[in-house]
């Protein structure tokens, strides 16, 4: 039960994370393209990848903790669902480059902020 908990405390600071960010990125870029949901898949890959190396490949991160950071952090911090929702109204309003643009940047963005992630990860240890 005191897992499950912290699961849920760890997935409130994430949303509360992502609300923050997503807030600062409008303001900050604009409205235009969703930069915000963007750059917090893009961080949350990197950051995943480095929670995960450091707890299963290096021990540095206890099973507990990684649960807690993985499961919940990050759980709440990305936005996958929101990252689908905006490429559909994208690609739905008729602005098929802006939801290609978008498709694209995020799956091969996070896939090279994850190499990074392990890159950075397996350095520090």
């Amino acid at each position: 039960m005191t897992r499950f908990l912290m699961v849920c405390l760890g997935g409130a600071f994430g949303t509360g994370a992502r609300y923050l960010f997503g807030g600062w990125a409008q303001r900050a870029l604009g409205t235009a393209f969703p930069y915000g949901t963007l750059i917090i898949n893009l961080v949350g890959s990197f950051l995943l990848a480095v929670i995960m190396h450091l707890s299963l490949e290096v021990g540095l991160i206890p099973a507990n903790a990684r649960v807690v950071l993985a499961t919940g952090v990050m759980g709440g911090f990305t936005t996958y669902s929101t990252f689908n929702y905006e490429t559909l109204k994208l690609l739905q309003g008729g602005s098929v480059g802006m939801g290609a643009l978008n498709l694209s940047a995020t799956v091969v963005g996070c896939l090279i902020a994850g190499v990074l992630g392990l890159v950075v990860a397996k350095a520090l240890s």
